[in-house]
């Protein structure tokens, strides 16, 4: 037990297990809740009357407003008929059949009465929240009192909340939420993959992995398989890759070699990727689409192929890249984004080959950012760099259904979606430089094609990928800049479901007693050879003096012919020299003679018996022959 007292005095007074505060779900939300809750921008009307209601309504549970509450009520008690002891506790109390005031003035703690049956409905009505669409007005006729309602329905538009799942440094380019709603995805440019999930996330919404598929290259699209096992993501490199639910590596396609003039014969993908989904049907199946001009569907159990290489059509000869490509909703159609402005799609059916079966020339004025089909097939949605969203009839391509103008985008991920009941469309637009406004999320009706909302996301960054999740009715929208990036999560707790909602209530867990771990004292910190130092070369030195051989000085050489066995320096400095100069062997004689006549002495002899190169010409030699001197030349 004294061991144990000892290490309970190194804990802080913090620390150990506590009881839980409750914190009311309606203060988390109103921690969440945006400033602008309605689609004209304004605040709702619902939410403020229904926190006045909250406030004048007495609560049977144990909050900091209801102790507030019942403490007023015992500092100011009001006359009573009951006494203090026969204060209610529960259900109230029936109604007496005779009025009394003194009865409607007792305090009541748990629900309040019921509300006479001689009361106007509609008095009652306008002070509870209104949850649902609201009801049809009076007096009107059933045909407009429907229209109204299916246009309010339709408007329900899950906007009063909003988080953020922040983690990136750069602008979130990709974003894929999985069919069940519980993992969120998010690419961005800082080459990197944050990996959220609803079910385990707490409050402070952090991811739970993080990994960099292609280093050094920007993460531009990410597209769920329809069982939500793997993933696939597409990166500024030019082979995509496939990770399973977790983020770890199932395999990566292969590369076509660059030096082949035809894209048909390369195996793969020779520059970097732009856009890539999955299958909607088959979850074997992907398309891809690069700036090398090519769209290609893979097999995602063979890395080392593809299954069809598709070439655009193009007006002039050379490689236009591909910018974005979309599936439809049975899989049976391709559509493409050119680089030059056109629009092609391509049916998927026995013998297609690349040639598109609707080819949409100057369908935009720039390149196209996003395109998606609508779960109808008659309905084809445009995105592009010249600022607009077009709306097209996949029956009639000719002609554009409509245009909305003064979308800026500047950047190739910018999307368009579509909502849960495809009544609205969705984009988001980008931060220009002069203007004043920020990010916008822009809603459009789609069948009387105007604006329906503009909902203001970041005043700073530009939002460039959105979502709506059909099953937690919850609507994603990524942003950011140049230093900063985020997903915001838009929901309504009286419309979304799961999602955001689970995380935002769950609070961080406290830290524990159990949490405590202290750190181990490491009594010989050196003791690998990995940690030491290097040795001190003062013991070294120590040691050395005591040695006598090695702390020996090295004798001085010797002036003079030398004594004692030693040779001196001026008879030279070996035995050998010395030997030979003293028996008259050596004589050094060479640095007193002129060289020139050193020379010139052994000339006669060389004449008279040469020994290397005359005779070898001796016989073959012909006779010199010196020229004559003219006297009367030289005379002149």
């Amino acid at each position: 037990m004294e061991d144990d007292d000892g290490i309970r005095a190194h804990f802080p007074l913090s620390f150990g297990k506590k009881s839980k505060s409750q914190t009311p779900i309606e203060s988390i939300h109103n921690a969440t809740r945006r400033p602008t809750t309605g689609i004209d921008g304004s605040q709702s009307s619902s939410s403020l009357h229904t926190n006045n209601k909250n406030k004048d309504t007495p609560f049977p549970s144990l909050s900091s407003s209801s102790k507030s509450w019942l403490n007023s009520l015992q500092k100011n008690p009001k006359p009573s008929t009951v006494s203090d002891d026969d204060v209610a506790i529960g259900p109230p109390r029936p109604p007496p059949s005779y009025d009394s005031v003194d009865g409607e003035d007792d305090a009541m703690i748990g629900p309040p009465r019921p509300m006479p049956a001689e009361d106007d409905d509609d008095e009652d009505d306008d002070d509870e929240p209104i949850i649902g669409p609201p009801r049809p007005p009076l007096g009107s006729d059933s045909e407009e009192d429907f229209s109204d309602g299916e246009q309010e329905v339709q408007h329900r538009i899950p906007l009063s909340n909003e988080i953020v799942l922040k983690g990136h440094t750069k602008v979130v380019s990709a974003l894929a939420i999985d069919h069940s709603g519980s993992r969120v995805l998010s690419g961005s440019y800082d080459y990197s993959i944050r990996m959220y999930d609803f079910q385990g996330m707490n409050a402070r919404l952090e991811s739970f992995r993080q990994l960099e598929p292609s280093e050094g290259h920007q993460v531009r699209s990410l597209s769920w398989s329809p069982s939500a096992d793997r993933f696939l993501c597409v990166t500024g490199s030019a082979q995509a890759k496939i990770f399973d639910r977790d983020g770890l590596t199932l395999g990566e396609f292969v590369k076509g070699d660059m030096y082949i003039r035809d894209l048909k014969n390369t195996k793969g993908h020779i520059t970097g990727l732009t856009c890539g989904e999955w299958h909607p049907k088959t979850k074997e199946t992907i398309l891809t689409s690069s700036e090398d001009g090519s769209l290609r569907i893979w097999d995602v159990n063979d890395f080392t192929s593809q299954k069809q290489v598709i070439k655009p059509k193009l007006v002039k000869h050379g490689r236009v890249p591909v910018n974005t490509c979309a599936w439809d909703r049975e899989g049976k159609s391709i559509a493409g984004g050119i680089g030059d402005g056109s629009i092609q799609i391509w049916g998927i059916k026995p013998g297609w080959g690349s040639r598109p079966d609707i080819y949409v020339p100057n369908a935009h004025s720039d390149e196209i950012t996003g395109l998606k089909f609508s779960s109808d097939g008659r309905t084809l949605l445009s995105r592009s760099f010249d600022c607009t969203l077009k709306v097209w009839d996949l029956r009639q391509m000719k002609t554009v259904l409509k245009s909305f103008e003064d979308l800026p985008n500047h950047y190739s991920q910018t999307n368009v979606a579509l909502s849960p009941d495809e009544q609205l469309l969705l984009t988001g637009t980008s931060v220009e430089r002069d203007s004043t406004t920020g990010g916008l999320l822009c809603l459009f009706d789609r069948e009387k094609l105007e604006l329906v909302s503009k909902v203001g996301i970041s005043p700073t960054c530009s939002v460039v990928q959105c979502g709506w999740h059909p099953k937690l009715n919850q609507i994603f929208a990524t942003a950011g800049d140049k230093h900063q990036g985020g997903t915001h999560v838009l929901y309504d707790p009286t419309l979304s479901t799961r999602g955001a909602l689970v995380c935002v209530a769950r609070a961080p867990r406290r830290k524990s007693v159990d949490d405590f771990q202290a750190e181990p004292v490491i009594h010989n910190p050196h003791a690998l050879p990995l940690f030491r130092d290097q040795p001190s070369r003062k013991r070294q030195r120590e040691k050395m003096l005591k040695d006598p051989l090695k702390s020996h000085k090295p004798e001085a050489p010797m002036n003079g012919p030398g004594f004692g066995g030693r040779v001196g320096v001026t008879k030279g400095s070996l035995l050998t020299q010395y030997l030979l100069k003293q028996g008259g062997m050596i004589k050094e004689t060479w640095m007193d003679e002129d060289p020139r006549e050193a020379i010139l002495k052994y000339a006669d002899v060389a004449k008279k018996d040469p020994k290397f190169i005359a005779p070898a010409y001796a016989e073959t030699q012909p006779n010199t022959v010196f020229a004559e001197s003219d006297s009367e030349e030289e005379d002149k």
